[in-house]
């Protein structure tokens, strides 16, 4: 008997582990021998834990499991009220274009002999093959866009990094994902590391990087033992170190773990920490590609990008293009949180509307009120009304509408949201996460603090001053930090003036 068990931090969280040793206790009591394989999860957290046990059929989904129903598995009853049939067949799985998390959930993240077997190291043996011209040119075909939050055009990066001169270039993954409502690339990485480690193999050849990190925040500890233990096994095999699938080509890299902060996430703040200074945004130019780490020509993308690029170059740029509109190509993993009836990671083409990730795949909120604002792309991501809920998921189309799709997380409100108060969070954020180096940040979100509290007493004129600041920061930070706080502000200040409004009604 196989039985199919998630070893994700979310499962863990739900009782995964209790549910594990419930199998083997199980097994052990009725004589039957069982493989219990450890995988990533599917995405689908409101199921956790979930079990599949494989049939001639295909595999079967249980779930929510607890412990105490565990020895319902070994008798299979078909009416059975946790039994939920074929695991693809469920509409959740049904409905997804999965790419980069193809195997997530299907495999033992560790066993690299199952990663080929499903497809992996196919992307890596024919970059192999080509030249770093070829490998930029099949990545400027893809239209992969930085899955981080900036968008830019991955194949044009890795260009500038390729044409640079130098004795020393990297590879730096930034998975130093503190964004709320995002876990893309932990999921990944506990889920599928070896996708991570091949993509990064191929960065490295196709740009002439030898050396490569993984920046992973503190937070994430079942991410990084499953990360160093994949690096040891890729180095084992070949797929890392002088000789990377006896091509004769080098490529080695290492995880190295940050110490919490969100500014981190920006990639030259990342940089310096990575070289053991203070974690504080650097200005631009110079650009990372041309003087990044060590003042060497870098590559920093994220995790997702990074996990992304084994699926282009193992199907083809044409493939993966093929899916999405206009310039956001390929698939997006996207993250529903927030007061949603089932969260978790739902990965799509580019375009599918707002509303129907928000109402049908999420099924709308959990508390069953009707749902009066989605934030996307993190805590610095615009709040979008129910008017907007036909905007395309897509990089210019949520542009169009005053918003960024960020790293694709989406938390959803109901109607009880205090939007005021949730734009008082933004700038407090703001002002606790500052790197410190630029006015607009370090002190412009302390006043936002303040002039909110200002609008919540009553003073007429403090709305229009909010504005004022809003356009100082966006146009004077140094990063995205400051210059991104003042969307979520204006956009519930603009979209939910009553909130705002009642307030100074009240006050008066």
């Amino acid at each position: 008997m196989k039985i199919f068990l998630s070893r994700d931090s979310a499962s863990k969280a739900l009782g995964s582990e209790e549910v594990a040793e419930a199998i083997k206790a199980e097994a052990k009591a009725r004589g039957i021998t069982v493989e219990l394989v450890r995988t990533g999860s599917r995405g689908m957290i409101w199921l956790e834990p979930l079990v599949e046990i494989d049939t001639p059929e295909g595999r079967l989904a249980w779930g929510p499991m607890t412990p105490d129903a565990v020895h319902r598995l070994f008798d299979l009853p078909e009416d059975d009220p946790l039994a939920l049939g074929p695991t693809e067949d469920l509409d959740w799985m049904r409905r997804q274009t999965r790419l980069t998390f193809a195997r997530c959930g299907v495999i033992d993240p560790l066993d690299l002999a199952a990663y080929e077997a499903h497809g992996g190291l196919a992307g890596l043996r024919r970059a192999l093959e080509m030249s770093g011209e070829a490998i930029i040119d099949e990545m400027k075909l893809s239209g992969l866009r930085g899955r981080g939050g900036a968008g830019f055009p991955t194949g044009i990066k890795w260009d500038t990094v390729r044409l640079a001169r130098s004795d020393r270039k990297y590879i730096v993954c930034n998975a130093d994902e503190g964004d709320s409502g995002t876990f893309a690339d932990r999921m990944i990485m506990e889920g599928d590391p070896f996708s991570l480690i091949e993509g990064m193999a191929i960065a490295g050849i196709g740009t002439g990087a030898n050396k490569g990190f993984v920046y992973l925040r503190s937070e994430y500890p079942d991410a990084i033992e499953v990360m160093r233990e994949a690096v040891e096994i890729a180095r084992a095999a070949g797929v890392l170190g002088p000789d990377v699938l006896g091509s004769g080509l080098a490529f080695d890299m290492e995880i190295r773990v940050g110490a919490g902060a969100y500014v981190c996430g920006e990639e030259t703040s990342l940089l310096n920490s990575l070289e053991g200074k203070r974690g504080v945004v650097r200005a631009k130019p110079p650009l990372p590609a041309l003087e990044g780490f060590l003042g060497k020509p870098t590559v920093v993308n994220n995790v997702i990008s990074l996990a992304t690029v084994p699926v282009i170059f193992e199907k083809g740029a044409e493939h993966f293009a093929n899916f999405g509109l206009g310039r956001s190509r390929g698939t997006i993993p996207i993250q529903i949180a927030g007061n949603v009836a089932r969260g978790g990671l739902f990965e799509t083409a580019f375009g599918m509307p707002l509303g129907e990730l928000v109402e049908d795949i999420a099924g709308g909120t959990a508390s069953g009120r009707p749902v009066k604002a989605v934030q996307v792309g993190g805590p610095l991501g615009a709040y979008m009304s129910r008017d907007e809920f036909d905007t395309p998921f897509g990089y210019e189309e949520f542009d169009g509408q005053g918003g960024l799709i960020g790293h694709a997380g989406i938390v959803v409100f109901d109607e009880t949201a205090d939007m005021l108060g949730m734009a008082r969070f933004a700038m407090e954020f703001c002002a606790v996460e500052s790197c410190g180096k630029c006015t607009p940040c370090r002190i412009g979100a302390v006043r936002g603090v303040e002039t909110i509290d200002r609008i919540a007493a009553g003073d007429p004129a403090a709305a229009p001053l909010l504005t004022d600041l809003c356009e100082t920061m966006t146009s004077g930070s140094l990063c995205a930090l400051g210059g991104f706080t003042p969307y979520p502000v204006m956009s519930a200040l603009q979209k939910f003036p009553e909130d705002f409004a009642g307030r100074r009604e009240a006050a008066e």
